[in-house]
């Protein structure tokens, strides 16, 4: 299975309004018990995580995983921070890029893959005021067309 495909769990929409992705990773996540079973679920939040690289290791802060309803005492906490699984090479590929050049890493979505739950990160450059603006309108401008041919035929 190609990198990103997969049942969609959760998505970052504001992602890609905020930044240009450059290019996308696939990182395995170390997650507990009810934490898996909440993100099956459905119950899971990217609206304001990031990706920080400690140590030789990413991290994933702000993600929010609810409680398990069932989880009783076992449950964790819901912005706890968690460590994302990815190759040595590709670890000091992100941390590089993003001491140099003023790139962040974003985390884009979630999903389920072979039974695993996995969490697409993208290297993204942050967008101006202006080139935001810009993509609006060519947006804009293409549902327009769409329009256009929708009532032509």
């Amino acid at each position: 299975m190609p990198k990103g495909t997969g049942k969609v769990v959760a998505q970052n929409k504001k992602a890609n309004h905020d930044y240009f992705i450059e290019k996308t990773y696939e990182a395995g996540m170390v997650l507990k018990g009810t934490e898996i079973k909440s993100v099956r679920a459905g119950r899971v939040q990217l609206k304001d995580s990031f990706v920080l690289i400690k140590n030789g290791e990413a991290w994933i802060h702000n993600m929010h995983i609810s409680p398990y309803e069932q989880g009783n005492r076992f449950n964790h906490d819901p912005l706890r921070v968690r460590k994302l699984l990815l190759h040595k090479k590709e670890i000091a590929e992100l941390a590089g890029a993003v001491k140099k050049e003023g790139y962040t890493i974003v985390p884009l979505k979630i999903y389920i893959k072979d039974g695993y739950a996995k969490l697409l990160i993208g290297l993204g450059k942050g967008k101006k005021k202006y080139d935001k603006r810009a993509e609006e309108r060519k947006k804009e401008a293409q549902r327009e067309m769409e329009r256009a041919m929708k009532l032509k035929y």
